[in-house]
């Protein structure tokens, strides 16, 4: 039996190398780095991204994983990501696909208009943007709500949240 993760990881695998693609294309204009935590606020994941981080953390040694959910246990409420310590991710290589995307110049549509936005520390002084170094939000969101959907139904398991909190995706079953 495939892995229910599989899908998860294919797209995530792509949106690194798109991300990757944009940060190169865009060179000295993007500012974000090891260390920047201006984007990490407090948001909810899909259950197949909270499953995604709860497989990271399985393979840290024990201590360090109890370690690691009892401080974002104590830091669930606050405004920032409870997974930031020292501005630092402590679960990056699993971190939900919003944070892969935070900073780079992303496109999505509101209120019938759409709108190219990115981190306000990058970019500056660029007057254009080619539409090769854009992230489509709305088609990547589409494509996350399809992975979740087809992980749901590989899963044994009812009752499932639309989504979760890092501190509920995270909390010791």
């Amino acid at each position: 039996m495939p892995n229910p993760l599989d899908n998860y990881n294919q797209m995530i695998a792509r949106i690194d190398a798109l991300c990757r693609g944009i940060e190169d294309s865009l060179s000295g204009q993007i500012t974000c780095s090891e260390g920047c935590s201006s984007c990490c606020t407090s948001i909810t994941i899909f259950p197949v991204e909270a499953a995604a981080l709860n497989a990271a953390l399985a393979t840290l040694p024990n201590e360090e994983a109890t370690t690691l959910r009892r401080y974002v246990a104590d830091h669930a409420e606050g405004e920032r990501c409870p997974l930031l310590r020292n501005h630092r991710c402590m679960l990056y290589v699993a971190r939900p696909v919003i944070c892969r995307t935070h900073g780079l110049p992303i496109l999505y549509a509101e209120d019938n208009k759409t709108t190219i936005d990115c981190c306000p520390h990058n970019l500056i002084g660029s007057e254009t943007i080619s539409g090769n170094a854009v992230i489509d939000l709305d088609r990547v969101n589409s494509l996350l709500v399809a992975v979740n959907a087809l992980f749901i139904s590989r899963i044994d398991e009812t009752d499932l949240p639309d989504r979760l909190t890092i501190a509920e995706a995270l909390r010791a079953v």
